[in-house]
């Protein structure tokens, strides 16, 4: 242990660590889930224009396929982020990548659109509890410095899976596929990533972070750290680090808390609403701006928007997110949607101008990325105690989710009724709201977990001293 090492326990290591290939280990591991999540949520949306016309389901079908795996996911993120905070992050780290390659093969397999409608909710608890782990994980391997680069670009894995949905389709539409099993390899390609990723995820150790401050295991969390970082970063074994326990009815009760998951929650809702409806929607959107098009170019050119506006939008945002600021970043990004839709929505005849529609649109995109996409899923992995941060994480994710299924559902509804400019009314609208629950989060660039978290201050009579009195049930003893 070199000499600077002396002294520092598994928290401070961490905090202070220079980027490291440690952390390209982890940003992989948990990247390459979000690629699968993103390929297996925004490929129905073109498997659906094939689905409709085998099927023939009503809108309210068209509806229910494209957003049961959003509802499910609610579950998903709630439920196993919760159980993260309970039994460790490693104790469901893969098991979610499982749950995602069992059911996209049974989505494959679906002889009907019931057993679709199913699997599609499998799908969403696995993707669902994927959200919560894989940042969690993340923003606590990570530094002070860099973490919100860090947790975002695990996020940015989602636009390679937003441009490969269109371009499998592009592939197997192209080559000639019947479209009676073009979608089904479409929906079950998803397995692969899934499966590629188990190995890795099974070999990452728990969080140093959790082991030291919730299960009181300080040694073992610095043996882990060493050994993960193939002696890169060490820590003093001897050093001690202050532990924390907070029970579920204690984080629910804390007013602060309360407070964080009103804007966390509340601002990945409405993002989700937009982004998702807009997103699974899109070939929907398009076929009404060009309805003569044919699926094949409807396909290229959405993988056109998502490569040329939604994929700088992901880059330029893990590459300037610390020093812009967090919060900040979100701010900016959900006024530069409403603005965007709402050009779409109040310019006479822009739908009719379909280069203008196109740029605004791709921007709509751009701004989404470059802001709340990417800024809801990093600040619920700073903002709560190391004891409740899946917790918070997934209620957010899930309350996210919840705004996803509701923008996905009524998105095709609401486009038949009201037509493009009503869709980006109501899209203007929720961009809106965003801003206003952002005000509720505070700054967490820079800082470090501990301190923006307060865990000292906020968990007072939760912490628990003995290690014998930390257990599952989240109550204190001893």
């Amino acid at each position: 242990m070199s000499e600077r090492d002396v002294g520092r326990g598994v928290v401070e290591a961490l905090n202070e660590a220079p980027l490291g290939r440690f952390h390209m280990r982890v940003l992989l591991t948990a990247g390459m889930g979000f690629f699968t999540d993103a390929y297996d949520l925004f490929i129905i949306g073109v498997a659906m224009a094939l689905i409709k016309v085998e099927y023939h389901p009503s809108v309210f079908l068209i509806a229910l396929v494209g957003s049961t795996a959003l509802i499910a996911a609610l579950i998903g993120a709630t439920i196993f982020g919760r159980i993260a905070d309970v039994f460790g992050r490693k104790a469901v780290y893969g098991l979610e990548a499982v749950i995602m390659a069992v059911a996209a093969v049974g989505s494959a397999l679906s002889p009907n659109l019931v057993w679709l409608i199913a699997w599609r909710f499998v799908l969403g608890i696995g993707i669902g509890g994927d959200y919560p782990v894989s940042a969690v994980i993340m923003s606590e391997y990570s530094n002070r410095k860099n973490r919100g680069r860090l947790v975002s670009m695990v996020f940015s894995m989602q636009a390679l899976g937003l441009v490969m949905g269109p371009l499998v389709a592009l592939v197997i539409l192209a080559i000639g596929v019947p479209h009676d099993i073009a979608w089904r390899l479409m929906l079950g390609l998803g397995a692969l990533p899934a499966l590629g990723i188990i190995y890795l995820r099974r070999r990452l150790p728990e969080s140093p972070r959790f082991m030291a401050r919730v299960q009181g295991r300080e040694e073992a969390a610095a043996e882990a750290l060493r050994s993960y970082t193939r002696d890169e970063l060490q820590a003093d074994r001897r050093a001690s680090e202050p532990r924390f326990r907070l029970s579920l009815g204690a984080f629910l009760k804390n007013p602060r808390y309360l407070l964080l998951l009103v804007g966390t929650a509340g601002s990945w809702f409405f993002l989700d609403y937009t982004f998702y409806g807009n997103s699974i929607s899109s070939p929907l959107i398009l076929k009404a701006l060009a309805p003569n098009a044919s699926l094949i170019q409807d396909t290229a050119l959405t993988l056109l928007i998502f490569a040329a506006f939604a994929v700088p939008g992901y880059v330029v945002a893990f590459m300037t997110i610390d020093r812009i600021g967090h919060r900040r970043l979100q701010f900016i990004g959900f006024a530069a949607m409403g603005v965007a839709f709402a050009l779409m929505a109040v310019i006479p005849g822009i739908s009719k101008v379909v280069v203008a529609f196109l740029v605004l649109y791709g921007l709509s995109y751009f701004f989404t990325e470059f802001g709340p996409n990417t800024t809801t899923f990093v600040l619920p992995a700073e903002l709560y105690p190391v004891a409740a941060r899946t917790t918070g994480h997934g209620i957010s994710a899930g309350t996210g989710k919840v705004g996803a299924f509701i923008g996905t559902f009524t998105f095709p509804l609401v486009l038949t009724a009201f037509g493009l400019s009503g869709v980006m009314a109501i899209a203007a609208g929720t961009a809106v709201l965003g801003i206003l629950v952002t005000f509720l989060l505070p700054e967490p660039s820079g800082r470090t977990l501990e301190e923006v978290s307060q865990e000292e201050e906020q968990v007072g009579a939760e912490r628990s001293v003995p290690v014998g009195a930390w257990s599952a049930g989240g109550t204190e003893s001893g």
